[in-house]
């Protein structure tokens, strides 16, 4: 056996392998989150994928508690930082204090705030400001933060998932265009069907409630992780992602005319961001490679937050989803 024919069967034994890990994990989420199973599916998507997620919902959707279940199912040491309006940057990122040693000399050290962990809870995250709200854009992208000229590392895996309350709500800041582009994913989250919250309404009633446990490590997150990246990916697919993220620009004629409707579109980090979520789908629905149909169902989660529409689209009563719509239709 050739050594191409070895490294495919290891591929294939090892997609398997995470395929089941991964369906537990799933379940175990479900024990405790009801009626969102495809809030669940995105977040564990971005995860595998090594992103970061904006969960966006009214208050009482259990976005919170699904960001705690993730953390503890997965293995990660997981904090939490609540966004306020009078939170500052240092708060999250930590800062310098000044120390003083027993024989008088003094001395900086570095106090580490709540982003060094591995899975960072920005609860609230457009109810502080926009210069707090940007403390995390280095952290997001380099996987570190640089304090007086000192860069100091993260923890690995590192992500964000971040809650946000619906920009018509009293006393919230749009997150600038840079810190959207570094979420992989904008998860909306709506109200559960009427036999989920009925389930969830006996569930955590009662006397007792379940309790989830540790399924991985984060060891076998990152094992998972790299296996995504090495998932076959065909030219149908990448020529579709492709397509499908140059039609979001502003200035062509892909949509028939609604292009004008488009102020600024999404760039080349979407196309990445595709890539990878294609791939982490097509792993946890035991799939060995992704198909255009995953473009297409993970298409309005990684661009909604990537695109912005002009002030006559909005007028019209056109929305991002409508166009993202359109941006589909010749894939399917």
């Amino acid at each position: 056996m050739n050594t191409a024919n070895q490294q495919d069967e290891e591929i294939v034994k090892d997609v398997e392998a995470a395929g089941d890990k991964l369906a537990q994990v799933h379940r175990t989420i479900g024990h405790v989150i009801f009626g969102q199973d495809e809030v669940v599916k995105q977040a564990l998507i971005t995860l595998l994928s090594g992103g970061h997620a904006l969960l966006i919902g009214v208050p009482g959707l259990a976005k919170t508690r699904l960001v705690e279940t993730l953390g503890t199912v997965l293995g990660l040491d997981d904090k939490r930082a609540q966004f306020t309006p009078d939170l500052m940057p240092a708060d999250i990122i930590g800062g310098e204090v000044l120390e003083e040693a027993g024989d008088g000399r003094r001395a900086f050290r570095f106090i580490q705030g709540p982003v060094f962990c591995q899975l960072l809870m920005a609860d609230e995250i457009n109810r502080a400001s926009p210069r707090t709200q940007s403390a995390l854009l280095q952290a997001m992208q380099e996987k570190a933060v640089s304090v007086a000229g000192v860069t100091h590392n993260l923890p690995r895996p590192f992500h964000v998932l971040a809650t946000q309350n619906p920009l018509e709500q009293e006393g919230t800041y749009p997150l600038p265009e840079a810190q959207l582009d570094r979420f992989l994913m904008q998860i909306d989250v709506d109200y559960p069907d009427f036999e989920s919250e009925r389930r969830m309404l006996i569930a955590t009633t009662g006397a007792e409630e379940d309790q989830v446990r540790a399924v991985m490590t984060a060891e076998d997150l990152m094992a998972v992780q790299k296996l995504v990246r090495r998932l076959p990916v065909g030219n149908s697919v990448v020529n579709a992602i492709l397509q499908l993220v140059r039609a979001g620009r502003p200035g062509g004629d892909e949509l028939g005319g609604l292009n004008d409707a488009i102020l600024w579109g999404p760039g080349p980090r979407a196309s990445q961001a595709l890539m990878l979520a294609v791939r982490a789908q097509a792993m946890l629905e035991g799939r060995l490679s992704p198909s255009i149909d995953d473009v297409i169902a993970l298409a309005a989660p990684i661009l909604r937050h990537r695109m912005a529409l002009s002030f006559a689209a909005r007028a019209d009563g056109v929305t991002i989803d409508d166009v993202i719509a359109r941006m589909v239709q010749p894939l399917g």
